[in-house]
């Protein structure tokens, strides 16, 4: 930043995931009191010279006599949010007191907050991304409110000042010494009580009242839900009414590691952006997991809305997405899918402005085999035509289908122990320490290079790949996801070679087993 001889504050405006800096200056001048605001400003922002204007008397301050003029720059950019108020209200009391000959330092500010008219601060969404965003340009001080200080702290070389009212605020701006170092707690402290550490990986505490043990007679779905959080597999099961496959998948965030610094600062922005961050926590340590309802909207799960929200895939990035019941979603929202899996990343285009949200999300589906649940079933009688349940599959279509490589078939049945919490979080451990040490990324993310590079398969692996891909017609996609999903299955078995046995599982995951052709073909 260019020195200028003199402070300048500045606000943020949240707009997609990225916002922008604006400047907020004012000039007195003679004429009738009044408040004059220019600079594209909302609603919300028009109504901050009144609640301004109240905060400042109401804190035993004098509100300047002349006519006031508040300029946000740049001019163009369209101002939204009560997260003005303060700056608004700082710059007016510091050109009031530069008026009367006092002076102040020549370092630029950021300040956010929403005013009560008795001069208390209300925390504001975006805190992690206007200080993130704020530190990037070069800016080295910020004052937030109290609420909102464990938030800006996280973000690394910022010094913060959490004000509880406007006059804490206002003597932050003279007083250097009042600020405080931003240093990131993470990544112990962060950590939630009673994580459980296996293999170098943190884990969430386990739910005390559910363990995967207490599912029976399901080895294969568990499995499935193992190997899913150990390579970030996509999954869909499918199976008759109550054979356990949504409570399993509900309980996925039981075996989701808790994210690397890396990814648990992609998400916190996201997370503040959209107003969802727990008062005064610091950072989001735990992978998201959402589960929304079938009636979601299209702008609901990609995100939109006048300020380019967040929808349900950015929120779930770099966790999961769990729909359940996933064929009576509407056919365009799954199909919206599509394109995020792939990319990683959502655009957003509103009003001539454009964002760019991160969606680096797993998929999860849960559904039943046909209309009535019981197509297929030895011991239900179905009662869905032909016609009925190919139409119900063909809402999953192809494209979608293609890209999730765990397709499980889930009977019911009991009686039979299968994996306990513990142990399932062992193996998903070992291959997320071997991953993170490999190539820093989960194995789903493997690119054609890498592939070549990691998933070296033996002789008798690379027979038994071909015969099933031309036995089966597997598409390229296909093949690259066996051989992603059988490179997770040896990193479980401390395996640098893919063998036989891990290539037989991987392609026995893809192409399904119990007679349900996904292929569409007969049924």
């Amino acid at each position: 930043m260019p020195q200028r001889g003199y402070m300048r504050i500045l606000s943020f405006s949240p707009f997609g995931y990225e916002g922008a800096l604006v400047s907020v200056e004012v000039d007195l001048r003679r004429g009738i009191p009044a408040v004059d605001l220019v600079g594209l400003a909302d609603g919300a922002v028009k109504e901050s010279r009144e609640r301004m204007r109240s905060a400042i008397r109401n804190s035993g301050f004098e509100f300047p006599l002349e006519r006031v003029l508040i300029s946000l720059s740049p001019a163009d950019l369209r101002k939204e949010g009560a997260g003005f108020d303060l700056a608004i209200a700082l710059a007016v009391l510091s050109e009031k007191e530069k008026s009367e000959g006092a002076s102040y330092g020549d370092e630029d500010i950021l300040v956010m907050g929403e005013l009560e008219l008795n001069g208390n601060l209300r925390p504001v969404r975006g805190i992690q991304a206007a200080v993130t965003t704020a530190a990037e340009c070069g800016i080295k001080k910020c004052i937030v409110p109290s609420a909102n200080f464990n938030e800006a702290c996280e973000v690394h070389g910022m010094s913060v000042f959490g004000a509880a009212t406007l006059a804490q605020a206002f003597h932050a701006l003279s007083d250097a010494g009042v600020f405080s170092n931003g240093e990131s707690s993470l990544p112990d402290s962060s950590m939630p009580a009673g994580s459980e550490e296996i293999c170098g990986v943190f884990f969430p505490p386990e739910s005390g009242d559910f363990n995967f043990l207490a599912v029976k007679n399901q080895r294969q779905l568990l499995r499935g839900l193992q190997l899913a959080a150990a390579g970030g597999h996509n999954a869909i099961a499918f199976g008759p009414p109550g054979c356990g496959k949504t409570l399993c998948m509900q309980h996925f965030p039981d075996l989701q590691p808790l994210l690397s610094l890396d990814e648990a600062r992609s998400v916190t922005r996201i997370y503040s952006i959209a107003g969802l961050l727990s008062p005064g926590q610091p950072v989001v340590r735990r992978a998201p997991f959402r589960q929304p309802h079938q009636t979601a909207s299209l702008e609901g799960m990609c995100g939109g809305g006048v300020h380019c929200s967040p929808g349900e895939i950015s929120l779930s990035h770099n966790g999961a997405l769990f729909l359940d019941e996933g064929a009576e979603f509407k056919s365009s929202v799954l199909q919206m899918l599509r394109v995020p899996l792939e990319s990683g990343s959502v655009t957003l285009s509103r009003a001539g402005r454009s964002t760019v949200y991160p969606a680096d999300f797993q998929l999860l589906i849960a559904m039943n085999p046909c209309p009535c649940g019981f197509y297929g079933s030895k011991d239900k009688v179905c009662l869905c035509s032909a016609r009925s349940v190919e139409m119900y599959w063909k809402k999953i279509s192809g494209p979608l289908l293609d890209r999730i490589d765990l397709r499980i078939n889930v009977s019911s049945g009991s009686g039979e122990s299968s994996f306990s919490t513990h142990e399932l979080r062992t193996g998903i451990a070992k291959a997320v320490a071997v991953q993170r040490k490999r190539q820093g990324k989960r194995n789903v993310k493997l690119t054609p290079a890498e592939i070549n590079e990691y998933c070296v398969l033996s002789d008798a692996a690379r027979r038994m790949l071909d015969a099933s891909a031309e036995k089966n017609g597997f598409s390229p996609r296909a093949v690259s996801g066996c051989l992603r999903l059988s490179r997770t299955i040896a990193d479980m078995a401390g395996l640098d070679i893919i063998d036989e046995t891990c290539m037989a599982e991987a392609v026995a995951f893809r192409k399904t087993e119990g007679g349900l052709d996904l292929g569409f073909g007969s049924w």
